[in-house]
């Protein structure tokens, strides 16, 4: 009798770089490939609507790239804990693979699940396939976690290199007799509205647009990223963070192709500062609903006017970069990372909203939003995260456009109204709203001396 495996995905949508599929491969006996929706589980969030439409192309892309190779891929939906020894039960799987995950609910889901499994004779293997350094490789001299990133970075890079990615398999021997899900029955896309034109006219999801992003980005971009990264309207950034999220490519694919390229050395930072991310989540995983730093807590946020929010999330404040970004985002599902610095500094330091409900925003509404990503860098823009920005330090948005988009370019895309002969007013004066930021951020600092 044949003795399946199966490859449980999760935030790793991909065949090339994959060590559980390669394991599962190895193992020679037919491959079984599990993607389950879990929205039961204790403490997993559920996703937002930019991170549904982006996993329903992801999922497509995968099934048809297994299918072509002999493979299949099973959708179930559930209680990962529980859907996954079903799915060993109903295949009578000999073995069970996955790559491992970082945040709190995650690991307590997965370790429970592997120690059940291996009590019942099934074999388990996890593998390092979403970082390249993982968060209990990297500590201090005093074997503590990094707080400031700089450190933490010289730490990685002194460690040994990233492993090279392993090859795309040519064939991965199937099986067709598990019952699975309809991908349409789990109505991940919009409807009634679907407000997801722009998101399909900006993105194509799955491995192989992916592949192609990598090369056309080292090809073409790499060579001005250190100069032009922080220009919204230049288009210098890599556009990975989507596809790095849902693991379509993985950063080890990602960092020794950028490394032969050459010149990659800013870039490369950039995926140290993603590492740093769930190195921090991995260490705290409350990121999402928790100040890291608790003297925070202290903070005098006013009592929220919705007026105000509201015109922040659909971009009517009046302010030309920030109402453009808001746009970007609302449209396409991304924001440039300049702007998102400018765009979230301005909800909480100069509107004084509580950081988290920008979190719940962006988290709603980018296709890049993950569970360390996302949260820790709304904190560092607050003030109340790791390796954070400085309380004084409130970004000013006037300023940033004139030194980033000097030609108005990126605000004449998505926000022309300001470029008008009578632009609309900001719903806040800038000055004053800094100096009210600047007295609450006092006020933190005081309460921690007592």
């Amino acid at each position: 009798m044949p003795s399946p495996s199966i490859v449980w995905f999760r935030d790793d949508l991909r065949l090339a770089d994959n060590p559980a599929l390669r394991a599962a491969i190895d193992r020679d006996e037919p491959v079984i490939g599990l993607y389950v929706l879990d929205e039961e589980s204790p403490g997993i969030r559920d996703l937002g609507g930019a991170a549904r439409w982006w996993l329903h192309g992801s999922l497509s892309s995968l099934a048809e790239r297994l299918a072509e190779r002999g493979g299949r891929l099973v959708l179930r939906r559930g209680a990962a804990a529980r859907v996954v020894r079903e799915a060993v039960a109903d295949a009578a799987a000999g073995a069970v693979f996955w790559n491992r995950r970082y945040g709190g609910p995650e690991r307590e889901v997965d370790s429970a699940l592997k120690q059940s499994l291996r009590a019942d004779g099934v074999d388990v293997a996890s593998f390092a396939g979403s970082l390249l350094f993982e968060p209990w490789t990297v500590t201090t001299g005093a074997g503590t976690h990094f707080s400031v990133f700089t450190p933490f970075w010289r730490a990685c890079l002194a460690l040994p290199a990233p492993r090279a990615p392993l090859p795309e398999p040519v064939e991965v021997a199937g099986m067709t007799r598990l019952a699975s899900d309809d991908l349409d029955d789990w109505h991940l896309l919009p409807h009634s509205p679907d407000w997801a034109g722009g998101l399909r006219e900006t993105w194509e999801p799955g491995e192989p647009a992916a592949r192609r992003r990598v090369r056309q980005f080292l090809r073409d971009d790499l060579g001005r990223y250190d100069r032009a990264r922080d220009e919204p309207a230049t288009g210098a950034t890599s556009l990975l963070s989507p596809r790095l999220r849902w693991g379509e490519v993985s950063p080890f694919t990602v960092w020794h192709e950028a490394v032969e390229a050459g010149g990659a050395g800013r870039f490369l930072s950039e995926l140290g500062w993603r590492e740093f991310a769930w190195h921090t989540l991995f260490h705290s995983p409350a990121l999402a609903s928790e100040n890291l730093r608790a003297e925070f807590d202290a903070f005098p946020w006013p009592r929220l006017r919705p007026a105000h929010l509201e015109a922040w999330q659909r971009g009517r404040t009046g302010v030309p970069l920030v109402d453009a970004g808001m746009r970007e985002l609302w449209a396409t599902g991304y924001m440039h990372n300049r702007v998102r610095m400018v765009a979230a500094s301005f909800l909480v330091k100069n509107l004084l909203i509580d950081w988290r409900r920008g979190e719940e925003w962006f988290w709603d509404t980018l296709v890049d939003a993950d569970a360390a990503n996302n949260p820790f860098n709304w904190q560092w823009v607050a003030g109340s995260g790791a390796d954070a920005a400085p309380y004084f330090r409130i970004f000013n948005p006037e300023l940033q456009a004139k030194k980033f988009d000097p030609d108005g370019h990126y605000v004449r895309q998505w926000a022309p109204e300001h470029l008008a002969d009578e632009p609309p007013e900001p719903i806040v004066d800038l000055r004053e709203t800094r100096t009210a930021a600047l007295s609450a951020y006092e006020q933190v600092k005081t309460a921690a001396r007592r």
